[in-house]
């Protein structure tokens, strides 16, 4: 599984209860990690994420990059280099992405060139919750239990401190969310992640 985020912490936010499920319900996964935007304390943070979330199982060392938050789309060429150089021979399964459709012009750069790059993938592009207020109607929904949502939470509040201070960053957003989607796919435990995916093969 190929896991892309333009920031520190939009791995774990969009999808990190998933990845955990899917390593308790699948033992063989093994995940590849790439963050766009990570410098300073916010690369410290990204492995540190990516270790607990993950560990293990991550095939290889997280690709972090130094692009400039909040500029990537005036960035696009080098981007679409590290995808077509460093991401493209990777060949994953799942690919979880940012929503080609945020509001964030540097989550939709990563979208958009996610699907530039792969053209036979599964995709399931995740949801940030922001100030824009650019929550929709995803289609494709996640159960998962309260403990392994809990275990996101915690996991996000323990890695990512710089971002603390921040009013939304708090345990309350992100159950908020969870709580919504579960109950949008009537979810058992009440709780869920939720993605976009625009092409799905069977």
């Amino acid at each position: 599984m190929l896991c892309i985020g333009c920031h520190s912490d939009d791995i774990e936010i969009g999808c990190g209860g998933t990845l955990l499920w899917l390593q308790q319900k699948y033992k063989g996964c093994r995940f590849h990690w790439a963050v766009f935007s990570s410098a300073g304390v916010r690369a410290d943070e990204a492995l540190q994420s990516a270790s607990l979330f993950v560990g293990a199982n991550m095939r290889t060392p997280p690709l972090l990059k130094k692009f400039r938050d909040g500029f990537m789309p005036y960035n696009g060429a080098e981007i679409k280099d590290v995808f077509e150089a460093e991401l493209k021979p990777l060949e994953p399964d799942i690919i979880f992405t940012q929503n080609h459709a945020d509001a964030h012009q540097d989550h939709r750069l990563i979208g958009e060139l996610t699907w530039n790059t792969f053209r036979n993938h599964l995709i399931l592009e995740y949801e940030i919750p922001k100030y824009d207020g650019d929550m929709g109607r995803p289609n494709v929904f996640v159960p998962l239990d309260r403990d392994t949502c809990t275990a996101k939470v915690t996991y996000l509040m323990e890695s990512f401190a710089s971002q603390r201070p921040k009013s939304w960053f708090e345990e309350s957003t992100f159950m908020a969310l969870m709580r919504l989607r579960g109950m949008e796919c009537n979810s058992e435990s009440g709780y869920a992640e939720a993605f976009y995916s625009r092409k799905i093969v069977l």
